[in-house]
């Protein structure tokens, strides 16, 4: 490629990850809902908890290895999770796949008819139904309240949490998730890494990304 060819390249990357950068930074400012996330610096084991399916079916998350997993800790009498599922319902039509699943691990004691009854009231249509009525989950990932969401990579390693609710089918929520889904993204030190060397789109929206992360630890 030419110089001029390299430089317009240069120009419409940089563009591009500048209007990424400014919706996203934008979303954050008027809704202010970030504040909430928590990017490990590398990717984190995760205990080994079980759960059960709708059938009564002993399961657990090495069933979806393989897969990027937002992991989801809620229970029916929990106001602001019961306000968050239809979101995570969206968000499962929107990405699910053999690549990504919401797993909504639910403690309610009042067992699977409990959760039956509230997916049917506000229309949860794509999300499936676990429980864990022992709550082992919350101690065992060190949960410190509901909700609390684990976003765990193809090797079922932890690289981010959300503590409390938020919008999960919101636009630069989704293409986050596309990006770890891609192989883009999967830790700060992993974004960190995609530095100056390469003057190319990937690395311009790292240093967004990286600057992204910084806004929202604050």
């Amino acid at each position: 490629m030419n110089g001029v060819g390299r430089i317009a390249l240069r120009s419409v990357a940089r563009f591009t990850a500048a209007a990424a950068v400014a919706l996203l930074a934008q979303h954050v400012a008027a809704q202010d809902v970030r504040k909430n996330f928590v990017m490990h610096p590398a990717p984190k084991a995760v205990p080994a908890i079980t759960f059960e399916d709708e059938a009564g079916a002993s399961q657990s998350l090495a069933e979806f290895t393989g897969k990027v997993v937002v992991l989801n800790i809620w229970a029916t009498w929990c106001v602001p999770c019961r306000r968050e599922m239809p979101a995570l319902d969206r968000l499962q039509s929107i990405l699910g796949s053999d690549d990504f699943a919401v797993v909504p691990i639910s403690i309610d004691r009042g067992g699977i008819d409990a959760i039956k009854k509230f997916y049917t009231e506000v229309e949860i249509k794509n999300l499936p139904i676990y429980l864990d009525v022992s709550g082992q989950t919350v101690r065992r990932l060190d949960a410190v309240g509901l909700p609390t969401t684990l976003i765990l990579d193809r090797n079922g390693q932890e690289i981010g949490r959300v503590i409390g609710p938020d919008e999960w089918d919101a636009p630069e929520i989704t293409e986050f998730l596309k990006s770890i889904i891609a192989g883009k993204v999967d830790s700060i030190e992993r974004v960190a890494h995609n530095d100056d060397r390469h003057e190319s789109t990937p690395g311009l929206l790292a240093r967004g990304l990286r600057w992204l992360k910084a806004l929202v630890a604050k």
